[in-house]
């Protein structure tokens, strides 16, 4: 399925009230290592509006339970076992700051002196209207911000019949939340922000910020101070050789650029870093990754000695089940 068509259900689904939304904290693996996490399932209960009001429960984005359980409608049937993708590849840049990697939907915060990281579910720039890739800072932290639609904005609202006011005052209405971090980058036009739409985390809808969830947005910027540096990168292929030789490879569906493309088949452009992993790992689970995206680590090759146990590892429910 196309991803435009499952924003669009995505979007059309019943508004699910504000849940308790956290950072999820994982040990920060060795320097060699970038797995983090394990999968978990979670039974589907009658109060669960759409896939946004679970994704909240776990902190994560609805379009990764989506290429998570491939052909799970966006308002799930109470019953339904849905695999929640909490394990990951960091992404292959220094640990350090704010990393946003566009194509799996995720935030990365690496806290100072700490061997941990924390990992948010974000909203980005819809087609036409991308979040560009940069390397910048967090050039001011705004507490309470004011909301200046832009021209762009406004004349897109009217075609949609809204009209806008000139300035949004801080509240509770205010679509930037309650707290704003914004970059260094450009004419200082792109945020980190909260959002008074919870439903639109983990989707592409805004015009270029980076939304968070209300409870993560506060978390992130009580830790976060200017001058933090942001790598925002845009990877739908993520790949690592573990310490004990495992490789792993993490396969997220690409940002399309308009409605046509079918982020499922549509293709990707390798590197030459990729091409080499490849060279050394299984042909057929390479190609199978690929196909699929599943957008959570799987093994494509295996460690004599040592299979069972990363099978185990690797298998798309590598812990409990959550039943809430």
């Amino acid at each position: 399925m196309k991803r435009a068509s499952l924003l669009t259900l995505s979007i059309l689904g019943a508004l699910s009230a504000i849940s308790s939304a956290w950072a999820v904290d994982y040990p920060l693996p060795p320097a060699n290592s970038r797995l983090i996490g394990h999968n978990q399932t979670y039974t589907v209960q009658e109060g669960d509006k759409n896939l946004q009001a679970i994704a909240r429960r776990f902190d994560t984005a609805a379009m990764l339970i989506l290429e998570a359980n491939n052909t799970i409608a966006p308002v799930p049937r109470p019953g339904t076992v849905v695999t929640i993708p909490s394990q990951m590849l960091l992404p292959d840049v220094p640990r350090e700051g704010i990393v946003v990697n566009l194509a799996e939907l995720r935030l990365y915060y690496f806290p100072p002196g700490e061997q941990m990281v924390q990992v948010y579910p974000i909203g980005i720039g819809l087609q036409g209207l991308e979040t560009p890739e940069m390397t910048t800072r967090v050039g001011q932290k705004i507490p309470n911000p004011t909301w200046t639609p832009t021209a762009g904005i406004r004349k897109r609202s009217l075609e949609r019949g809204v009209t806008l006011p000139p300035v949004v005052p801080a509240g509770p209405n205010n679509p930037l939340g309650l707290y704003a971090l914004r970059l260094a980058y450009g004419n200082g036009e792109y945020l980190i922000h909260g959002t008074n739409a919870p439903d639109s985390v983990g989707l592409r809808v805004s015009s270029g910020c980076i939304r968070m969830n209300a409870p993560d947005i506060k978390a992130l910027f009580a830790q976060v101070r200017s001058g933090t540096p942001v790598r925002v990168i845009n990877e739908p292929v993520k790949y690592a050789v573990e310490p004990n030789g495992a490789r792993y490879l993490e396969v997220h569906r690409p940002l399309s650029q308009n409605e046509a493309q079918d982020t499922q088949t549509m293709k990707m452009t390798l590197s030459s870093g990729f091409k080499q992993f490849a060279g050394q790992a299984s042909e057929g689970q390479v190609k199978s990754a690929l196909t699929r995206r599943a957008g959570y680590p799987v093994m494509v090759s295996e460690v004599q000695g040592t299979a069972s146990v990363l099978s185990a590892q690797n298998s798309s429910v590598a812990s409990g089940t959550v039943t809430q």
